[in-house]
């Protein structure tokens, strides 16, 4: 039987770089499931994306730990679910042991890869089930960790396809065409990469624009890279983006990017396919269960500069394919 009450755990919510978190509870909410949310850590302020405040999900969330076992008792869940194996699933793990309540987590990808805990196989055998978000997750997490498959659900993040889709006008082709990169700016996800690819491809003369719309701690890194490239006037930075301002650019995009050295499941990538963006990504992780590869985009090595120049390249000088991978995308 499905569970009618959940709580989650989370150490951060809302946090803007992870929209799959709140579309999920907002779905839960909208399916009749009673939930409570508890947050380790406070929010932190400034941009929020709009469902958080439409589904009502800031009044069902607690920011007080010393809290957190009463309104437990008080709510009586049926299930405990935490996002990330780090700290969300150590407190899942203590409240779900001391009050008899079983719980599951989902791991997505640095708490597997990069800052996995050292007790991770524990923490999942007392789970009552491990979800993540594509098969190549779900078999590192086997081949690393000794976690059973049968143990493991995948159970990839999703994007409201009635909300992400094409502009209504067709904008995709005029004037200079727009390549959109969507990421936390962070050393994982590579993006570097990408400037160096622009560098490449103004030097052979191409006419285009970019954009790297995100935030985090390799920011001001990019922006000196970006200045010794020669790309101020070529690419653009406009930071952290709410989930509305992120749409409005993947409807003006001709192509997207994503350069990471590793993924679970980028829900920007959905983001991309959905409004019928061909794109460029890196076949890492759980990528080529997305991008098929010369059907719905097209993947290149991780690392190398000229492949993606070069894939990029070819898109911008090929209309009818970029229209070709876009609906298939779509």
């Amino acid at each position: 039987m499905f569970p009618r009450r959940i709580v989650y755990v989370l150490k951060v919510f809302p946090k803007l770089s992870e929209t799959f978190v709140a579309e999920e509870l907002a779905e839960l909410r909208r399916r009749g499931i009673e939930l409570r949310i508890l947050s380790m850590l406070p929010a932190r302020s400034g941009l929020r994306h709009d469902i958080v405040v439409s589904a009502g999900l800031g009044q069902i969330t607690s920011y007080e730990p010393k809290d957190f076992l009463r309104i437990v008792q008080e709510f009586r869940p049926q299930l405990l679910h935490a996002h990330f194996a780090t700290e969300a699933t150590a407190m899942a793990i203590e409240l779900g042991t001391e009050q008899g309540i079983p719980f599951t987590f989902t791991a997505h990808g640095y708490d597997i890869h990069r800052k996995a805990p050292v007790d991770f196989g524990a923490r999942a055998a007392a789970a009552r089930a491990v979800v993540t978000v594509s098969q190549a997750n779900a078999d590192y997490i086997t081949r690393t960790f000794g976690v059973p498959p049968s143990h493991i659900r995948t159970i990839p993040c999703g994007v409201d396809t009635d909300r992400f889709r094409p502009a209504s006008v067709d904008s995709l082709m005029q004037g200079t065409p727009l390549i959109v990169c969507v990421a936390r700016q962070v050393a994982v996800k590579n993006l570097g990469l990408v400037l160096e690819a622009c560098s490449l491809l103004a030097k052979r003369g191409k006419t285009f624009r970019c954009v790297l719309v995100g935030d985090g701690p390799c920011r001001g890194e990019l922006q000196d890279k970006r200045e010794r490239l020669g790309l101020a006037e070529v690419v653009e930075m406009p930071g952290a983006a709410d989930q509305e301002e992120v749409l409005k650019w993947w409807q003006q995009a001709a192509i997207g990017v994503l350069t990471s050295d590793n993924e679970g499941m980028p829900v920007s990538l959905m983001e991309a396919a959905a409004c019928g963006v061909p794109v460029v990504a890196t076949a890492v992780g759980g990528v080529p269960e997305l991008i098929e590869d010369g059907v719905t985009g097209l993947l290149i090595p991780s690392g190398d500069a000229g492949a993606l120049a070069a894939a990029l390249e070819r898109l911008l000088g090929e209309r009818g394919l970029r229209e070709r991978l876009g609906v298939a995308a779509r």
